[in-house]
C-alpha cells in the first residue's frame, strides 16, 4: 500500500494546487483531474480535497449546471457536464459524515431535488439519490430538510418508474425508512396521503418481484407503514389507486415468504401484512392468482389462503404454549417478564385476527354456490380450524386451572372461539360446555367486570338456546344471568358503546329462546335481575319509533311480566311508577299495531306480536295499570 500511496501523492498534490487556485478555471481543472482517483472509502483524502476546493466554488458549479449561475468564462454550452461533475463530487464528498452533516450540504438538498424534478431522466440520477441519502442519514436536519422540501413528492413520482432492484430504488426505500424513523405516521398521513399510497404501491412491487435482501426491507417498510393507527386515510387511498396490481403483488410477496424457509419473525411480518390487506380489501383478497419464482405450473387461487391459515395455526400453537409457560414462571417468581408477555399477546392477537377473517371468508363461501375455493381446500380449512380451536380451548382450560380470569389474551381466545362456533356450534361441543361458565367470566385487562367475553359468545349462545339441552347447559352454569347483565349494559342508562345493534339483538334473541321455554325449564330469576332488565327495556324504548326495537323489547317484557305482578314490582326499592308507566306504554304501542291496517314493518314482526298478545292475556289481571294504558 505504501509504494502505491507514494506513487499517487505527486498528482494529488498537483491537483490540490489547482484546486486552491484563485481562478475558477484552475479549480475546475483540478476537480476534473482529482475525480480520476476518487475513492469513496478514502475519507481522509476526500476531506482534504473538499477543504481545498472550497464550498463557494462547489455551490457555483452546481448552480451553473442548473442554469442558475456561471463559473468564470464558462459559457452555457457545457451545462450538462458541469451538472454531472458537480453532483458526482458532492455525492463523493458526502461519504465523509462530517461533510454530509454540514449546513453547506443540507442547504443543497432543495437544489438537488430541483435537479431531479426538472431533469427526471438525468444521467446524474443515481448520484443525486446517493447525495440525498448520505446527507439525510448524516443529521436530523438533513432528513427534515428533505421532507419539508418536497422529498415525498419526488419519491412518489420516481419510485413508480425506477427499474426493479435498481440502486436508485434501494436508496429511495432507505429514504422512506429515514422519514419513518424521524416523523410520526400521523404527520405523514396528514401531509402526503396520495404520495404515500404511490410509494406503498412501488415498494409492494419490489416485495413481490425481488428475491434478495431488499425483499425483506420492503416487507419491514410495508409493515411499519400499514400498521399505524393513523393509516385509515391511507387505506382509503390504496383502495382507489389507479394501479390495480397492488393486491396481487402483495399476495405474491406474502406467499413467497410463507412457503419458504425464512426466519419466524419474517413470517410473522408477512402475516401482519396479510391481516392489513384483508382490512383494506376484504377477506376475498386471500383468493387470487399467484406468481412465484421457479414455479411453472398453475398455482391454485386458494394457495395464499392455505398458507396464511397454516402459518397462523403454527403461530397460535407456539405462542399460546409459550404464554402459558411464561405465566406459570411469572406466578412462581411473583414478577412477570412484562415486555415478553405483552409482545407474545400482541402477536397471538394478530394470528387470531387472521383466523377470524378466514372464518368469515369460509362462512360466506359456504353460502355462495360456485365459489372459487376448491372443495378439498374447504375441507382442509375446516379441519385446520377445528384443530386450532381445540388448542385455544386447551389454553383456556389451563388458564382456568391456574385461576386466571383477566387478560386480553384470554378475551381474544374467547372471541375466536365465539366466531368459529357461531358457524359450527357442534364443534368441540363437550369441551365448550365444560368451559362455558369460565369463558363467560373472563375480563379484558381494562374491564371492571365481564362484558366483551359475553358479547363474543352471544352468537353461539343464541344458537345453543334454540334447543332445550343448550338452554339447560346455559342455565346450569348461571349463564342466563350473564346474558341479562350484558343486555342491561348494552341498553340501560349506563350503556356500553357498541358499533351496531347486532350484539343487542343477539342478546335479546337469546333471552327470548330461554323465556319461551320456561314451561320446560326452571329459570331462576331473582327480583333484582328481573327489575334491572325491565328498567333497561323501559330506558331503551323511551322515545324510540323503530318497530323492530319496540316489538323485541315488548315481547321480552311480556314474558318477564309472567314471572311477577304489578304489586310485587312496585314493592321493589329500585322499581318505581315511572318505570311501570314506560313499560305500560311499551306494551300498548306494540298491541296497537295488531289488526287491520297493519304496517309492513308490523307484519314482519308478527311472531313477536303474537308473544306479546299471548303474554298479555295471561297476566293482564295482575297488571291493572298496564290494562288501563292499553285500553285508553
Amino acid at each position: 500500500m505504501e509504494p502505491q500511496q507514494d506513487k499517487q501523492s505527486p498528482p494529488l498534490e498537483d491537483c490540490l494546487k489547482l484546486l486552491k487556485g484563485e481562478r475558477d478555471e484552475q479549480r475546475l481543472a483540478g476537480l476534473l483531474l482529482v475525480t480520476k482517483f476518487f475513492k469513496g472509502d478514502d475519507l481522509s483524502s476526500l476531506e482534504t480535497i473538499y477543504n481545498a476546493v472550497g464550498v463557494g466554488f462547489l455551490d457555483r458549479l452546481l448552480r451553473t449546471g442548473m442554469g442558475k449561475g456561471s463559473i468564470s468564462s464558462s459559457g452555457s454550452e457545457n451545462r450538462d457536464a458541469y451538472l454531472r461533475l458537480s453532483v458526482t463530487v458532492l455525492a463523493a464528498f458526502c461519504h465523509v459524515p462530517e461533510i454530509a452533516a454540514s449546513n453547506d450540504m443540507v442547504s443543497k438538498i432543495p437544489l438537488v431535488l430541483e435537479v431531479l424534478s426538472t431533469e427526471p431522466g438525468s444521467a446524474v440520477l443515481e448520484e443525486c439519490y446517493e447525495f440525498l441519502y448520505l446527507v439525510s442519514t448524516a443529521s436530523e436536519d438533513g432528513i427534515m430538510t428533505f421532507y419539508t422540501s418536497g422529498g415525498m413528492n419526488m419519491l412518489a413520482s420516481h419510485m413508480s418508474i425506477f427499474p426493479d432492484g435498481s440502486h436508485q430504488m434501494e436508496l429511495s426505500m432507505k429514504l422512506v425508512q429515514l422519514i419513518l424513523n424521524k416523523l410520526s405516521l400521523e404527520i405523514i398521513n396528514q401531509d402526503y396521503v396520495p404520495e404515500l399510497s404511490k410509494i406503498v404501491a412501488a415498494i409492494t412491487r419490489q416485495f413481490a418481484v425481488l428475491h434478495n435482501a431488499v425483499k425483506f426491507d420492503a416487507l419491514h417498510l410495508l409493515s411499519a407503514i400499514l400498521s399505524s393507527k393513523y393509516s385509515a386515510p391511507l387505506y382509503d387511498s390504496l383502495r382507489v389507486l389507479p394501479e390495480k396490481d397492488l393486491p396481487n403483488y402483495m399476495r405474491d410477496g406474502i406467499a413467497a415468504i410463507l412457503q419458504n424457509r425464512v426466519a419466524p419473525t419474517e413470517k410473522l411480518q408477512a402475516l401482519i401484512l396479510a391481516d392489513y390487506m384483508m382490512t383494506i380489501f376484504g377477506e376475498r383478497w386471500l383468493i387470487g392468482h399467484i406468481n412465484l419464482p421457479g414455479v411453472k405450473e398453475p398455482i391454485p387461487a386458494d394457495r395464499c389462503l392455505v398458507l396464511v391459515l397454516e402459518q397462523s395455526r403454527v403461530e397460535v400453537a407456539v405462542l399460546l404454549n409459550e404464554l402459558a409457560q411464561l405465566k406459570d414462571e411469572a406466578s412462581k417468581r411473583s414478577s412477570a417478564p412484562a415486555e415478553t408477555i405483552v409482545s407474545k399477546k400482541r402477536n397471538v392477537a394478530i394470528a387470531f385476527s387472521l383466523l377470524e377473517k378466514i372464518i368469515s371468508l369460509i362462512s360466506n363461501a359456504s353460502e355462495n354456490e360456485g365459489d372459487i375455493i376448491d372443495e378439498n381446500t374447504f375441507m382442509k380449512v375446516i379441519k385446520g380450524l377445528n384443530e386450532t380451536i381445540g388448542v385455544v380451548l386447551e389454553y383456556l382450560l389451563d388458564a382456568k386451572e391456574h385461576g386466571q380470569r383477566k387478560g386480553d389474551d384470554l378475551l381474544a381466545s374467547v372471541r375466536i372461539i365465539g366466531s368459529y362456533l357461531a358457524e359450527t356450534p357442534v364443534a368441540c361441543k363437550e369441551k365448550v360446555i365444560e368451559l362455558l361458565e369460565y369463558m363467560l367470566s373472563i375480563e379484558g385487562e381494562d374491564e371492571p367486570s365481564p362484558f366483551y367475553s359475553i358479547c363474543f359468545l352471544l352468537p353461539l349462545l343464541c344458537q345453543m338456546t334454540m334447543e332445550i339441552e343448550g338452554c339447560k347447559a346455559l342455565i346450569s352454569c348461571g349463564g342466563h344471568i350473564s346474558v341479562v347483565d350484558c343486555l342491561v349494559k348494552l341498553i340501560g342508562p349506563h350503556g356500553y358503546m357498541v358499533k351496531d345493534n347486532g350484539c343487542i339483538f343477539l342478546a335479546c334473541d337469546t333471552m327470548l329462546n330461554l323465556l319461551l321455554k320456561k314451561e320446560q325449564l326452571r329459570i331462576p330469576l331473582d327480583d333484582s335481575t328481573l327489575v334491572n332488565l325491565l328498567k333497561a327495556l323501559a330506558f331503551w324504548t323511551e322515545g324510540i319509533n323503530d318497530p323492530s326495537t319496540i316489538m323485541m323489547a315488548s315481547s321480552i317484557c311480556a314474558l318477564l311480566f309472567d314471572f311477577t305482578s304489578e304489586k310485587a314490582l312496585l314493592k321493589h326499592p329500585n322499581f318505581d311508577d315511572s318505570t311501570l308507566d314506560s313499560l305500560s306504554r311499551l306494551i300498548a304501542r306494540s298491541l296497537a299495531s295488531w289488526g287491520q291496517g297493519m304496517s309492513d314493518a308490523a307484519k314482519s314482526e308478527m311472531d313477536l306480536l303474537e308473544i306479546v298478545t299471548q303474554g298479555y292475556s295471561q297476566w293482564v289481571d295482575r297488571f291493572p295499570r298496564v290494562r288501563e294504558t292499553v285500553e285508553r
